[in-house]
């Protein structure tokens, strides 16, 4: 697929890109990608443990682009998706619309990391020249005239990257997460002293009773990560799945492949009964902040959610004077255990010129819905007033 001096081809597997290459081409820190969901070990472990591939409705579609000497200078992973399960940015809505008016909004590509709601660039050019980014962009385009699908959509992007994409004639999507900031606490008792008087006993409060009958938490990462851990965890997600959406899209093997090859990026918090581990969350850590993703139990606590998928996160981001706690999508629960609002970037290229005009409109009021709400959020973090901008 030549494109503007440059040469993009397609990818049916993530495997078919030797690691290297894929990881030259994501933005590093002294030789470790900074955010593990951009690592090749990542997408690796997702299809080969068959959890995205074409029979899940994830068939990859990665596009390498190469220059005129055949050396990789970009790279844009990508998905021939049936359905819009596991994406976390919603477009039901948009699929219903074309198939009333007689049209198929399946297949499409989508750009992202699968089930994962974490913020990452997608378009990943190192050397940051718009002309590859535009070759992208315009690859990807391409591929979907090939390959029928209605549209393109890239999720959890960088604010910078959502506007040149919206700059290339892309429609963008804003919408809100709750991430935690340190503000060079000391300890969580610091970072309590921020807060107004009545949150601080309330968060006080919560963690007390999370561990009143004994329970401890253990932190697990590296090589003490062992598989009946991840027997124990993988019993929790499973739980936590069944509830919320019938069937998990992590399947058992993702998690040991992950164990293989990225453990050293992953967090485990475990609470124990004694020797019994009763729930767990997982947490992956980027070159500067911590990721939290699942959680699940096997015995209903209060507030044991709050203890080790907000609090913990924090301790630990204190402790390893990580900057960011990112805690997963939506929440507004968080807002109250110091999570404040962020904003969060997609942006979407759809064919249809009937439904691309109707998605604009309503795209344009839901920004000034999200910007609205983001400022009354904002009234209501626990902090004391100025204490944020004191610090």
């Amino acid at each position: 697929m030549p494109n503007s001096g440059y040469t993009a081809s397609i990818h049916a597997a993530t495997a078919a890109i030797p690691a290297a290459v894929w990881n030259s081409l994501v933005p590093s820190t002294q030789g470790m990608v900074d955010n593990p969901f951009l690592d090749h070990a990542f997408f690796l472990a997702l299809e080969e443990s068959g959890c995205a591939t074409a029979r899940t409705g994830w068939q990859p579609q990665h596009i390498l682009l190469s220059d005129a000497s055949g050396a990789p200078v970009g790279l844009m992973p990508l998905f021939l998706k049936s359905h819009s399960m596991g994406e976390y940015v919603f477009d039901h809505g948009w699929a219903d619309a074309l198939e009333r008016a007689g049209g198929s909004y399946y297949p499409k590509l989508q750009c992202s990391v699968p089930f994962t709601p974490a913020t990452a660039p997608k378009l990943l050019v190192p050397s940051g020249d718009p002309a590859i980014r535009a070759a992208l962009l315009d690859a990807a385009q391409q591929l979907a005239h090939q390959r029928d699908a209605s549209s393109v959509h890239a999720t959890f992007l960088p604010e910078a990257e959502a506007n040149a994409m919206a700059a290339d004639g892309w429609l963008k999507r804003l919408d809100t997460q709750f991430h935690w900031h340190n503000e060079g606490y000391a300890s969580f008792d610091d970072f309590l002293e921020s807060l107004s008087s009545r949150k601080r006993k309330t968060i006080r409060r919560e963690r007390r009773d999370a561990l009143i009958d004994g329970l401890t938490v253990k932190w697990l990462t590296g090589a003490d990560l062992q598989e009946h851990h991840w027997d124990a965890f993988y019993a929790f997600y499973e739980d936590t799945g069944a509830r919320k959406w019938g069937r998990p899209y992590l399947n058992r093997e993702f998690f040991s492949r992950l164990n293989q090859t990225m453990a050293d990026r992953i967090v485990l918090m475990l609470a124990y009964d004694g020797d019994e581990a009763i729930a767990g969350a997982i947490n992956f850590l980027g070159h500067d902040r911590i990721f939290g993703r699942n959680w699940g139990c096997t015995r209903d606590v209060p507030f044991l959610h709050f203890e080790l998928c907000y609090y913990q996160a924090i301790d630990y981001a204190i402790a390893h004077k990580l900057a960011v706690v990112e805690a997963g999508a939506q929440g507004e629960h968080k807002l109250a255990r110091g999570y404040a609002p962020a904003t969060t970037y997609s942006t979407h290229w759809i064919a249809h010129p009937g439904l691309r005009s109707a998605v604009a409109d309503y795209l344009e009021q839901e920004r000034r819905a999200v910007e609205r709400n983001q400022l009354l959020l904002d009234q209501f973090t626990p902090f004391r007033k100025g204490e944020r901008l004191d610090r």
